[in-house]
């Protein structure tokens, strides 16, 4: 299959294009920076420069590319776990505008599935908002929604130490994506079992 990967360079997405390739799909992956375009063709992906926010541009992406798939693993977060807050509006607006645009790009090109990252914890504020307005998006679209515990390990917010519940192994969370591109549509939610 040919996958559209909108996020390409994030904690998850950088785990997950060379899953995808090693599985023999063809996958195209977006960065908004060009400095970043050389991570995503040494993962063995087509390297798109975009932003998702520009809905010409990314339909021109889309087109070009004609996937069979979109795949959102978009987020707009801070390296520092400390300026959450800071960057919590361009978070929201990539939710929110982010989305919209690439389910328009997806049905415009005729893509057959649409999957997209969310969480797996009741955020607060605007946050919880833009997490409900992606996912009603989504579920509307008959799109998959993969709601992931907090990340942890290297590259996240918590390489050593262990988050609250939920949570879920960054790689792990990588590699139990993948059933989503068998789903149809609804939600998948990859999280550490909890143990007593």
């Amino acid at each position: 299959m040919r996958i559209f990967v909108a996020g390409a360079t994030g904690v998850i997405g950088r785990r997950l294009v060379p899953l995808l390739v090693s599985g023999g799909h063809e996958v195209a992956g977006t960065t908004r920076s060009n400095d970043r375009a050389s991570i995503i063709a040494h993962l063995g992906a087509e390297a798109i420069v975009c932003n998702v926010l520009d809905a010409e541009s990314l339909f021109l992406s889309v087109s070009n590319f004609k996937p069979d798939i979109v795949w959102n693993q978009l987020t707009d977060l801070p390296d520092d776990q400390s300026l959450i807050a800071e960057f919590g509006p361009a978070n929201n607006r990539i939710r929110r505008e982010g989305t919209t645009n690439l389910l328009s790009a997806a049905n415009a090109v005729g893509a057959g599935q649409f999957i997209s990252q969310s969480v797996a914890w009741q955020l607060p504020g605007d946050g919880g908002r833009a997490v409900m307005d992606l996912e009603s998006a989504v579920h509307q679209a008959g799109g998959v929604i993969i709601r992931y515990g907090q990340l942890y390990g290297p590259g996240t917010y918590y390489p050593y130490a262990l988050p609250k519940h939920p949570r879920i192994h960054v790689d792990e969370a990588a590699r139990r994506s993948l059933p989503a591109l068998e789903m149809e549509n609804g939600i998948l939610t990859l999280i550490d079992e909890m143990t007593t």
